[in-house]
């Protein structure tokens, strides 16, 4: 049982040496036949908000590291990249470091990552990421808050850790845990992806004035990481909603793949058929 960590908070953020520790008391109660290793590949900064980007792998086609060493969870060699979520997870992935891992666990992060943000989160992102890679996948964010409950995101993700070995490949995983002790939380329930968004109004300042060539657009967030903002609107068994209600959300994940629906059968023939005609006519 080969398991690979990474964040979109940094090697050093206090998020990883929780889940580090955690993985590492997971490694050494593993049964006498079974063998689990654990490496962690991470940002050497924050790189929240990223999502599946790499950057601009052909300006600069190399990646610099260095190692690192997690207090608690000396028995996992932990690399910095100067690179975000997404290109730490295809390294890591591909067997630069030491060994294959066959699940990535991406997080504990800073901020609760639900409803429509889970599109422009890095923590997710990399999870999506090693699922293109065969690598089954769980991101972990913890709701944010004073004195952050690092301890008990930890705690419920460990528990989810053989469950995902034993599922399909590129299994993925969502979950988000409320900033509550272990004793206080309500218990975990599936939780559906709300309609909360990242950003949830912009525009230019009040008063109906028209836009000057150069200046800056307000942003008002939604509910999203770190905040999670007002979930009035949302039902009972959406994500933003069970984190405010004190119960951990478990939300299972689809990477890109392609849309089969069969009603969009007939817009693709209309489409293709178009594209042909004017291809004829070009020629």
């Amino acid at each position: 049982m080969r398991l690979l960590l990474t964040n979109d908070d940094g090697v050093l953020a206090p998020g990883m040496a929780v889940l580090a520790r955690c993985v590492a008391r997971w490694m050494d109660e593993s049964p006498s036949d079974e063998v689990r290793e654990a490496i962690i590949v991470a940002p050497n900064k924050n790189y929240s908000g990223m999502s599946s980007a790499v950057g601009d792998v052909f300006e600069r086609p190399t990646v610099k590291y260095r190692r690192h060493r997690v207090a608690g969870a000396e028995s996992i060699v932990a690399y910095g990249l100067e690179a975000p979520p997404a290109l730490c997870a295809i390294l890591g992935a591909l067997g630069s470091f030491d060994f294959q891992p066959d699940v990535i666990v991406s997080g504990i992060n800073a901020g609760a990552n639900v409803g429509r943000s889970v599109l422009h989160s890095g923590t997710v992102g990399a999870v999506l990421t090693g699922a293109q890679l065969g690598l089954s996948g769980l991101a972990v964010s913890v709701q944010w808050g004073e004195n952050v409950h690092y301890d008990t995101a930890g705690a419920v993700a460990i528990e989810v850790l053989d469950e995902l070995f034993r599922a399909p490949t590129r299994t993925l995983l969502n979950l988000n845990v409320p900033n509550l002790p272990a004793a206080e939380l309500k218990g975990v329930r599936r939780g559906r992806i709300s309609l909360a968004g990242l950003i949830k109004a912009a525009g230019p300042l009040a008063g109906g004035e028209a836009l000057s060539d150069e200046g800056e657009l307000p942003l008002r967030l939604g509910s999203a990481s770190p905040e999670l903002g007002d979930v009035s609107d949302e039902d009972a068994d959406e994500d933003g909603a069970l984190l405010a209600a004190g119960y951990a959300s478990l939300t299972p994940l689809r990477g890109p793949h392609e849309d089969d629906d069969p009603a969009l059968d007939e817009l693709m023939h209309k489409a293709l058929h178009a594209i042909t005609q004017q291809l004829e006519r070009s020629r």
